[in-house]
């Protein structure tokens, strides 16, 4: 497979495989953490609204449409690495997605809309998980039984972060990653 190629895992388009701009800094979400992922969500995928932040080349937003959330909203401020998400959706015929080529802050700053599942996978280093964290909470913008999928690199211990809690966590290369939920009352 080329290096600028990512295959989805499951669903409806198992196996196909998705080209994406090869970007510095674009780094899809590994197979191995996307497979693990999709098996904790496997009872509340069906029907979700999903929100895809630093979409990037898609990966995690392609499969959550492949094994069938209703929509998936994407978010990928490199305007080339969101022309080649468009094109990705438009070969798969996906009509239930949409693509924002916009910063994921100022995103998050106009949205008022409610997701049931949020990835977020901001580049390695650039201190976004907190922030973006922070926003999401204050504007609401999560289901109240919602999650949050977070990536980040496995030399980094994950971070406490008020109103949040981690309710799982793995690692496949030097990537941890982890579901959190909104802590509620």
């Amino acid at each position: 497979m080329a290096g600028n190629e990512v295959r989805i895992i499951g669903g409806k388009w198992k196996g196909r495989k998705i080209a994406f701009s090869a970007l510095g800094g674009l780094r899809p979400s590994l197979g191995r953490a996307r497979e693990t992922l999709f098996n904790w969500l496997a009872a509340d995928i069906t029907g979700a609204r999903c929100l895809d932040l630093f979409a990037g080349s898609g990966a995690l937003g392609l499969e959550a449409l492949s094994r069938g959330a209703a929509e998936v909203t994407f978010v990928e401020r490199n305007r080339i690495a969101a022309r080649s998400l468009k094109d990705n959706l438009a070969r798969l015929s996906a009509d239930n997605a949409t693509v924002h080529a916009v910063p994921a802050q100022r995103f998050l700053k106009r949205a008022e809309a409610q997701w049931d599942i949020i990835f977020l996978d901001p580049p390695f280093g650039s201190g976004a998980l907190e922030p973006t964290l922070a926003a999401m909470g204050s504007r609401q913008l999560l289901h109240p039984q919602g999650w949050v999928y977070v990536e980040q690199p496995r030399r980094e211990s994950l971070q406490e972060v008020p109103g949040w809690q981690v309710v799982k966590q793995s690692t496949a290369g030097d990537t941890l990653f982890a579901l959190w939920r909104t802590i509620h009352d």
